[in-house]
């Protein structure tokens, strides 16, 4: 998840230059969410992945979604786990394991190094809004995957916890510019200039933080909301606690995911 300026490249890679700072984040979503079920688990529910499919996840990160899921593994007659970082894909590498159903391989969307019509699901989960030319990699996503295909897409909204924090702490102009790239609200447009078929579910959530340090934790993992890193740890917990109401801190989510066929 970012927050900040969708041009800050550098804080991007930043953020997702080694599996600590996304752990981090997990791990505090994990925590402090009030849906029991698990973004995760609400993210696995919606596949449909049957025996012999051949299946491309972009952007997978430390492999998190696969974790405890043999079985759906199984079922692939091709999982193929790509992402931009080197080391996201040593963690999945470490996470998921070698398998002879399961490949690794560092790739960029907007010029995926794949056949056309190679896959029956493409996944790109909580990645789209970094991509700078996005009709292209969506482009590119409709062109690897086959005909009645499936283009899975989890997403953020523009009203989610991310702007009341920036509320909060008073930031505004180059300290707070959402990345608006491909969200809830204009992602299914953006989509249906490749599909035909686009049908969005939402993820119905909110936050519960009874630990402040969990969030101060969690928003000095982020590389693109350098304002409050910069801050004092002193100054962040000082702020947080201006808005602790018995005993908590609750923050909306906005989550969902686009489906594409």
């Amino acid at each position: 998840m970012q927050i900040g300026s969708s041009n800050d490249s550098k804080a991007v890679k930043e953020q997702y230059s080694s599996s600590k700072g996304i752990n981090t984040r997990l791990s505090f979503h994990d925590k402090c969410s009030t849906n029991k079920q698990g973004y995760g688990n609400w993210i696995v529910s919606n596949y449909e992945i049957t025996e012999g499919m051949k299946v491309l996840e972009l952007g997978c990160g430390t492999g998190s979604i696969w974790m405890g899921r043999d079985d759906l593994i199984r079922k692939c007659d091709l999982l193929m786990l790509t992402d931009l970082s080197e080391a996201m894909l040593e963690s999945a590498r470490n996470n998921i394991g070698e398998r002879d159903n399961v490949e690794y391989k560092q790739a960029d969307i907007q010029n995926l190094p794949f056949e056309d019509g190679a896959f029956d699901v493409v996944i790109a989960h909580s990645m789209l809004y970094h991509v700078p030319d996005l009709s292209r990699g969506i482009r590119e996503v409709r062109r690897v995957l086959k005909d009645g295909g499936t283009f899975y897409c989890a997403t953020l909204g523009e009203n989610n916890f991310t702007d009341k924090l920036a509320e909060w702490f008073e930031l505004s102009g180059e300290n707070f510019n959402p990345n608006h790239n491909f969200t809830l609200q204009n992602g299914g447009a953006k989509l249906k200039a490749a599909f035909s078929d686009v049908r969005e579910v939402f993820y119905e959530d909110s936050l519960h933080v009874t630990d402040i340090e969990d969030l101060v934790e969690y928003l000095r993992s982020l590389a693109s909301f350098k304002a409050i890193i910069d801050l004092p740890v002193e100054n962040i917990r000082r702020i947080l606690k201006e808005h602790v109401k018995d005993g908590a801190i609750d923050l909306p989510k906005d989550y969902g995911m686009f489906i594409s066929k």
